[in-house]
């Protein structure tokens, strides 16, 4: 068996593969075209996000068994043919699951306590400390929809901070927690204070963030995306920010993070997202840190290793 590996990784699942007898092509700088030229000739194929592997790409790959996603969303794989090709495909959303649970809550507390603002007050020689008055966490009710590894983490690591935990996932069944209560979406709108998302992107889940959803929603509430851009309606989002239904948001990923190809709408809404002192933003970098870059390494190679 080869590997090609198509995105930067930590050298450990390399090492790993390599010391099974499976030598590795490492190529992190190759572009979709010049991968679907070579995957012919590879039984294992490793992907950030960049690759997609739909149906022609799955034809062009006949000698391909196991594909491993660095991260979690597989919105990017034909599963369905994958599958009838017998290929059989892994992610490792274990590995950068506490590295997004930490970015969330940073990403919150920042934003409530106005913290890039803050910095620049004070590099500006500006010492205005009560237009700076902060927002605690501590009591707050918060939802967090989706309920796998990220929101699990984020459960946990929001446990120290005194607050009323709750989730709704559609596809979770008597789910117990010590860090949170399952609710029906209906409660969640109803009560939360705090939404948090942690779904994975496919066609159930496009803008399933929009203005019917916000509408349903009873209480002014801070809103985080860590998840998926096109979860989120970004124009009704405006609109609910503007109206202040919605009090702040943290946006680590966009509808488009392709720089340079937004539409005239998509730069006019990024910009008066970019400008608002009610938003926290950050480039998609919720789940990128040393420790889960090792993480992420370490749980593919773990999972290719329990099939070979």
């Amino acid at each position: 068996m080869k590997a090609l590996i198509t995105d930067s990784i930590h050298p450990i699942l390399m090492q790993d593969l390599e010391a099974r007898g499976i030598p590795c092509t490492y190529l992190p700088e190759i572009s979709q075209p010049e991968v679907e030229a070579l995957i012919g000739d590879f039984q294992i194929l490793i992907i950030n996000s960049k690759i997609l592997v739909d149906a022609f790409f799955i034809d062009k790959a006949a000698s391909l068994k196991i594909i491993g996603r660095l991260g979690s969303g597989l919105e990017i794989i034909d599963l369905k043919y994958a599958a009838e090709k017998g290929i059989t495909v892994f992610n490792s959303p274990e590995g950068n699951r506490d590295a997004v649970g930490e970015h969330a809550i940073g990403m919150l507390l920042a934003l409530f306590n106005q913290l890039n603002k803050a910095h620049q007050d004070v590099v500006a020689c500006s010492w205005d400390r009560e237009a700076r008055r902060g927002e605690e966490l501590k009591g707050k009710k918060v939802g967090l929809i989706g309920y796998g590894n990220t929101g699990k983490a984020m459960a946990q690591k929001l446990s120290g901070f005194e607050i009323d935990c709750f989730f709704y996932d559609k596809y979770l069944e008597n789910e117990t927690s010590p860090y949170a209560k399952q609710v029906t979406l209906e409660y969640l709108q109803e009560q939360a204070e705090v939404i948090s998302i942690h779904l994975p992107y496919n066609t159930e889940t496009h803008y399933f963030f929009n203005k019917d959803f916000f509408d349903k929603c009873k209480k002014p509430f801070y809103l985080i995306n860590t998840s998926r851009g096109k979860i989120l309606n970004t124009k009704d989002l405006l609109e609910e920010l503007i109206s202040e239904r919605i009090l702040g948001a943290c946006l680590d990923v966009f509808e488009n993070e392709l720089p340079g190809s937004s539409t005239a709408e998509e730069n006019l809404i990024f910009t008066n997202l970019a400008n608002s002192d009610k938003v926290q933003l950050s480039p998609h970098i919720a789940g990128w840190t040393y420790q889960s870059k090792f993480k992420l390494a370490k749980t593919l190679s773990d999972k290719i290793a329990s099939i070979l």
